[in-house]
């Protein structure tokens, strides 16, 4: 069962950031090459977003990185509390749609309350934090 709420909590996070869940799971398994490509990755992931240029995360190429990094990295970290691969993906690849739609409306909401390098720097810290938390557990 924590397996597959750490998958959860995964596949939210690339809702949110497509590559900062892979960097996570990266720096927690993955041997040093892996850790710097995937760190590096996600670093420029962070700033890229809060750039006015940014594609929109609901569009086909977002969508579907978002879903696909928190299906595999969902079903990294359910097989590795020794649940089911599988379902931890499908598991994730929901969330990791919930967390790209619901993102986005809170993501707007939080622009035109506080602007948009603060709500990108709110979102980031979620994103990283949740990714944090599903592999150190």
């Amino acid at each position: 069962m924590t397996g597959l709420l750490l998958a959860l909590a995964l596949g939210f996070a690339a809702g949110l950031r497509a590559l900062t869940p892979p960097a996570a799971v990266a720096l927690a398994y993955g041997g040093l090459g892996w850790k710097i490509v995937a760190a590096l990755a996600a670093l420029v992931e962070l700033v890229f977003d809060a750039l006015p240029i940014a594609p929109s995360r609901t569009g086909l190429r977002g969508l579907v990185a978002r879903l696909a990094s928190g299906a595999v990295c969902g079903g990294i970290v359910a097989s590795e509390h020794a649940a089911s691969a599988v379902a931890g993906a499908a598991i994730a690849a929901v969330a990791a749609l919930a967390g790209t739609y619901g993102g986005h409306a809170a993501r707007l909401r939080a622009i035109a309350a506080i602007g948009g390098i603060p709500a990108a720097l709110a979102e980031d810290v979620v994103a990283i934090g949740l990714a944090a938390v599903a592999v150190t557990r």
